[in-house]
């Protein structure tokens, strides 16, 4: 037995020895429904024997190869990306370990651009009131996430935060035609009460992630805070590492909006879970000029490592072979209506929301008022431990303010049944927790 602990603070956590499919298997045997996709990573499931085998190929002809060298690897996917995945305003990329150096590197890069265009007094980068951007000070710090801060909050950087959109929690008196608005003119406030002319970039999820359980906005929203950031000369970074490469029912999450970013940033999807890697994507404008104002755009150790390249291309080849993004969009409208059904007047669940198979419920003391339960109960832990206790695994949200969030992410590939096994024990989940 080794004295080492592992997780760094340790807790109870299941020894997993096999993965196929959508399912878990313990040291005991025993069988998990992945109703989270691990952290919402997991798109076309688990145990793709070519995916695999694509890696191995790999790691016998470069096992590692110095970022920015080219290997076939690293070629294939930027070919692949281009070809069948990204827009065509997006021109210009660059590979991390996963998503935290992603979203870091795309916050260098606003920065890097404006200093590039001679906007030298625009040294601000904003974030949102409920958002997670990685684990990094700087993303730590930008993230709206006190729960992920705590004995961090002196080394933090400050960063801007506007609020996010969370409709749900609204103030009194809006209606759907209002409340996009509302919050574009909160995020404007802010930013003149800075100095426009200061800010360099906005980060932001288009669709909130696990921080506040799969937030969709107004419609307005989005196509409003483009316009606005093009009016004040600030560049927009959509940090897609949760909803892109189809976790949505569309490739990317943005997508649901007329709306292109200057910055797309993505992660977990995008190789799947097979292999850590993030990518982050600008449009020419950006690209060419810090490429002309000579600036250095850092690469990480492992990033385009030419296995998580090799991974990649077979994930998202097999995504397109097998059309799982629109079987994301089939299969999640079934998961929401499951949903629905089953929450529809459940005294402790105030709200099912998300879009494809990004989906979560917010549970809650009182319907009515919404009062939440009081933070040290830890509902949501206590609601995914009684899943994994009856075969499920689920994905605790929140940000400690934002709490009883349980998130479900599963892989594209889910079928009915397992959709109506993950949302039955849900139910009985919640139920055992808070009560009926």
């Amino acid at each position: 037995m080794s004295r080492m602990s592992w997780p760094f603070v340790a807790g109870n956590f299941p020894l997993i020895t096999r993965t196929e499919g959508l399912y878990l298997y313990d040291d005991s045997g025993r069988k998990i429904l992945d109703a989270a996709g691990g952290a919402v990573v997991s798109n076309i499931g688990h145990g793709r024997g070519r995916v695999a085998e694509a890696m191995a190929a790999a790691a016998s002809e470069t096992s590692y190869v110095v970022p920015p060298f080219q290997t076939p690897s690293r070629l294939a996917l930027v070919d692949t990306l281009d070809q069948n995945w990204l827009p065509r305003s997006l021109t210009r990329a660059h590979f991390s370990s996963g998503g935290t150096e992603a979203n870091e590197a795309a916050m260098k890069l606003a920065l890097q651009y404006q200093q590039a265009i001679g906007e030298h007094q625009r040294v601000k980068l904003v974030g949102r009131s409920i958002s997670y951007h990685g684990t990094t000070l700087a993303t730590a710090s930008i993230s709206g996430h006190p729960g992920r801060k705590r004995g961090l909050e002196s080394a933090l950087p400050d960063y801007v935060s506007v609020p996010a959109p969370y409709p749900l929690r609204a103030p009194e008196g809006l209606n759907l035609d209002s409340i996009g608005q509302y919050y574009l003119d909160q995020m404007r406030d802010v930013l003149m009460a800075e100095g426009a002319d200061t800010i360099a970039g906005f980060i932001a999820e288009p669709i909130t992630g696990s921080s506040g359980g799969a937030i969709v906005p107004p419609e307005d929203y989005w196509p409003k805070v483009r316009s606005l950031c093009d009016e004040l000369g600030i560049i927009l970074i959509l940090d897609e590492v949760m909803t892109g490469f189809g976790r949505t029912g569309l490739d990317f999450g943005y997508q649901h909006w007329p709306i292109e970013p200057d910055i797309l940033v993505s992660g977990k999807g995008l190789a799947g879970g097979y292999a850590p890697l993030g990518g982050v994507f600008t449009n020419e404008r950006v690209g060419s000029a810090i490429e002309s104002a000579g600036y250095q755009v850092m690469f990480n150790t492992f990033g385009a490592h030419p296995s998580a390249c090799a991974a990649a291309v077979e994930v998202l080849t097999i995504m397109r072979e097998e059309e799982l993004v629109e079987r994301a969009a089939t299969q999640g409208a079934y998961l929401h209506n499951q949903l629905s059904l089953a929450f529809s007047d459940h005294p402790f669940v105030a709200e099912v929301r998300g879009r494809g198979l990004l989906a979560a419920i917010e549970v809650v003391a009182d319907r009515s008022t919404l009062d939440r339960f009081p933070q040290e109960l830890s509902v949501s832990n206590q609601i995914v431990a009684e899943g994994l206790d009856r075969g499920v695994f689920y994905y605790f949200g929140g940000t400690g303010e934002v709490r009883d969030v349980v998130c479900l992410g599963p892989a594209f590939t889910a079928t009915n049944s397992e959709i109506d096994q993950m949302v039955d024990v849900l139910v009985q989940s919640v139920t055992a927790a808070v009560g009926n």
